[in-house]
């Protein structure tokens, strides 16, 4: 039987990547979520995106890119809207700066999908109003019918999130209605300053997340969960941009967490339970997608096939044990 269905809820833009030189370079279909929601589609599981795009150029590349992969749009683009652009800066060793021209909220849509196990969301679809709190009336509906796992990235983008300790706060009423957050040490430099990254994790789960992943770049990540926490190190990779590599992690986080049996609300107790043993699957894995995708130009997260390929003997791709309902 077929999947369930992962709904990523957010901002879909198109980056303009220069290099250290400043020249634009190539135009990509960027922004966080729909990111997340490539790299899921890409790793087959079944995705929608909810998001607001235009029906002009930048649209039908966003549209184009998302139907490569399979990724299901929930609203169409809109008549006369511009779609939302970010200049993406290189410098010599890779990593990106962003500068953003972009207004959000979310467009008009139904109900999602009935065969939805996960909700996902984070970014700037979390922090810019309007659209945030209309992200965060969705996300407190879904929590009320309790069929969904709720996870969050908040990706912190310090030219957008306005005030630390109203951002702070915004960001603790998101991870209070999530399941799973997912953040990286800049993220949380940027909300908490130098606290500790293990005394934050602790305090989300207090919040109430079931599991916390932090991701520290070249020095790997740290999870703790309600049953065990695991550090673990950065998957080797020759690094050519650091672009979308968050979002891979993020994407292949959630489809390792389906292959465990921890995603829909009936599965809260069995993502409470994981154990060091699957949490260590789970994030190296999850850090195994990152590791290809920032050894190539541009968000481009690997396929199931590419990412099975780096796993080590034995832990190929497993059956997927969520049937749809």
């Amino acid at each position: 039987m077929p999947s369930r269905r992962i709904v990523v809820v957010g901002e879909a833009l198109v980056d303009l990547v220069a290099g250290a030189d400043r020249r634009i370079h190539v135009a990509h279909p960027g922004g966080s979520p729909l990111n997340v929601a490539y790299g899921l589609a890409r790793l087959g599981r079944p995705t929608s995106l909810l998001t607001r795009i235009g029906d002009d150029t930048f649209g039908a590349l966003v549209r184009d890119h998302l139907h490569r992969a399979g990724v299901d749009l929930l609203a169409p683009p809109e008549p006369g809207l511009a779609t939302s652009l970010a200049t993406v800066t290189l410098d010599a060793e890779g990593a990106a700066r962003y500068d953003f021209r972009i207004d959000w909220d979310l467009p008009a849509h139904g109900p999602l999908p009935r065969d939805t196990a996960a909700v996902h969301t984070g970014s700037i679809a979390a922090a810019l109003e309007p659209g945030a709190s209309e992200v965060r009336a969705l996300l407190v509906t879904e929590r009320d019918r309790g069929r969904a796992t709720i996870s969050f990235d908040p990706n912190c983008r310090p030219a957008l999130m306005g005030d630390p300790r109203t951002a702070r706060a915004r960001t603790e009423q998101l991870v209070a209605l999530s399941d799973v957050v997912k953040a990286s040490d800049e993220d949380l430099r940027a909300l908490y300053g130098e606290r500790p990254v293990e005394d934050v994790a602790a305090a989300w789960l207090d919040l109430g997340a079931s599991l916390v992943v932090v991701t520290r770049g070249a020095h790997g990540s740290y999870a703790a969960g309600r049953a065990a926490t695991v550090t673990r190190p950065a998957a080797p990779a020759d690094v050519v941009d650091t672009v979308g590599a968050g979002d891979s992690f993020m994407s292949a986080l959630l489809d390792s967490l389906a292959r465990e049996q921890c995603l829909g609300g009936d599965r809260r107790p069995a993502l409470a339970a994981l154990s060091a043993d699957a949490l260590t699957r789970i994030v190296d894995r999850a850090a195994r997608a990152a590791a290809v995708t920032v050894g190539r130009t541009g968000a481009m997260p690997p396929d199931l096939a590419e990412l099975d390929a780096t796993a080590p003997a034995g832990q190929g791709t497993q059956p997927d044990p969520l049937p749809a309902r």
